[in-house]
This record gives C-alpha cells, sequence and structure tokens, in this order.
C-alpha cells in the first residue's frame, strides 16, 4: 500500500548556514523536527526559502542524506530537485527516490526564455524517462516571477496525461489563485498548492491540497489552525491570524526576513545568515521585525 501524499500545512523550510555558507545540517534537523512537531504535516526541503539554487549538487545531496539519515518521517517531506541542467536534475530527482522522499518539486529548465510547451513536455517526459523509479513523484514548482518560464495550465494537462500519477501536483508561488484553480479544474485527483496561508480560507471550495508556504517556518501553529477548522469561524479567524504574520514578514525581502525571524525566534544569530548575492536584514530592521512579530503572536 503507498504512502499518502503530503497534504495540508507545508513548511518550505529555511536552510541554516555555517559561516562559509555551506549548509547547517544539526540547526536543519532541529528546525524541521520543530516544524513538524508544531503545527506542519509535512515540510518542502531545498526549495527557493531554503536557497537550494545557491548550493551544489553535492551540498544538496548532503542535505538530502542528512535528513534521510535523521529518522525524520521521509513520508512528510518533499524536496526540489529541479536545476539548469537535465543530468543533475535526473541525479536529484533520482537520489530522493532512493532515498525514500515523498516527492521531488522540479522548476521547469529555466535558463532559456521562451520555451515551447512541446519543450517543457519532451523535458518532463526525459526526466520520467531517465529516473526510472517507481517511487517517482513529480511536484511541478510553478514560480514564473522567478523563473520567467511557467508551467502551464496546458502543459500540466499534457504531462498528466502522458505519466499518470507520477506527475502528482503542483506548487503554485505566482500568487495566482485564478491559476491555481484552472489547474484544479483541468486535472483530477491532483494536488495544487498555493503559497499563501491566506489560501487556507478557501481551500475545500477550490479544491486545494494545502499550502506550501516560506512563511509557514513561522506562522505553522496558525496556519494548522486554519487548515483543520477551514470553513468554520474558527478556521477563519486562524487564516486572518496567519495571513497578518506572512504580512509582516512579506513586507521585507522574503528569504532575509524569514531567516531574521527565525534568528529571533530561536535567540540564535546564526539563523540569519543568508546565501551570496542575498543580504541579511539591516540589524534594527531585523531587531523591529522581530519584536512586531513577538508582539502580534502573544496577542489573541
Amino acid at each position: 500500500m503507498s504512502n499518502p501524499r503530503p497534504r495540508g500545512v507545508i513548511a518550505a523550510t529555511a536552510t541554516p548556514l555555517h559561516p562559509d555558507d555551506s549548509p547547517d545540517l544539526p540547526r536543519l534537523l532541529a528546525h524541521c523536527r520543530a516544524l513538524l512537531d508544531n503545527g506542519c504535516d509535512a515540510i518542502n526541503l531545498l526549495g527557493t526559502t531554503g536557497e537550494a539554487t545557491a548550493f551544489s549538487v553535492e551540498q544538496r545531496l548532503a542535505v538530502m542524506r542528512a535528513v534521510a539519515e535523521s529518522h525524520l518521517p521521509l513520508d512528510r517531506f518533499m524536496v526540489g530537485t529541479g536545476v539548469c541542467a537535465l543530468e543533475e536534475t535526473v541525479r536529484l530527482t533520482r537520489a530522493a527516490c532512493e532515498l525514500g522522499f515523498a516527492g521531488a518539486l522540479v522548476l521547469p529548465p529555466f535558463y532559456y526564455p521562451d520555451v515551447p510547451d512541446d519543450g517543457l513536455v519532451a523535458y518532463v517526459d526525459e526526466l520520467v524517462r531517465r529516473v526510472a523509479h517507481p517511487r517517482l513523484a513529480i511536484y511541478l514548482y510553478h514560480i514564473p516571477q522567478n523563473t520567467k518560464l511557467p508551467w502551464p495550465a496546458e502543459v500540466v494537462v499534457r504531462l498528466r496525461e502522458r505519466h499518470g500519477a507520477t506527475v502528482a501536483g503542483l506548487k503554485d508561488s505566482a500568487g495566482d489563485l485564478a491559476h491555481a484553480r484552472s489547474i484544479v479544474k483541468a486535472v483530477s485527483d491532483f494536488d495544487v498548492f498555493p503559497s499563501s496561508e491566506a489560501s487556507l480560507g478557501s481551500a475545500a471550495a477550490d479544491g486545494f491540497a494545502g499550502c506550501i508556504s516560506a512563511t509557514t517556518n513561522l506562522t505553522a501553529p496558525y496556519a494548522q489552525a486554519a487548515w483543520a477548522a477551514r470553513g468554520t469561524s474558527a478556521g477563519e479567524t486562524a487564516v486572518r491570524k496567519a495571513a497578518e504574520l506572512r504580512a509582516l514578514i512579506a513586507a521585507h525581502p522574503l528569504v532575509a526576513a524569514v531567516k531574521a525571524a527565525l534568528a529571533g525566534h530561536y535567540r540564535d544569530a546564526s539563523w540569519a545568515r543568508v546565501c551570496l548575492p542575498l543580504q541579511p536584514l539591516a540589524a534594527q530592521r531585523a531587531a523591529n521585525l522581530c519584536e512586531t512579530l513577538e508582539r502580534r503572536m502573544a496577542q489573541p
């Protein structure tokens, strides 16, 4: 019997860093445990918030192996495996399958602009062919504001027709709920995850499988309350709280703000480090953010 697919509140986890910008594995593992213990149904490892594109393939594999060897429940983890080079995407995606991750989050091949739909379909066809693993579950990562290349709904439909449940879902980080809803309507039994906790309030009506959010690194208890009580007044109250906290964080450069907030949450300044070319929040700006978050979290 196959494991259930990850659904619900999923944190796009940040990656703590050593001073040389390499992943700090002990801190990462402790953070993942805390997320799972405090409201997250699952974790998206090595995504945009996790600064994955700043790491080498070997560094990413080291992170994946550390999580796999940690006794954390891998059926509650999806992992970003999409990079520009197809063979490296194949290597990372095959490793995700072999290690036991629940899914691989795959970016479109994002260097060349104006890739036609046929090129995107052929890319995933070849990825599936080369990985050739029975555990393969691909989640398409739609973030066109970064990649300049979308996963169009028409491509998603074609991929699902060609590969069935191997193409299991899509993370929509464009903030375009109309696009997310169009895919839900076009593809049955397909898990679509918007990137904002605010979408949890309409998840039942819209057919969303949950959300995959950067700010859930901080908002997990409120997001879980919203998901668990969706469709009720208690759920609406929790959605508003999670969305309010998200807005405070998102008023700053997102990755730096999440990590500044985590530095405050854990009382651990090392969490504020970000990979080049990103820059950490200025000290006063970070202090103000942490103070505001702490005050708002203490309020009912």
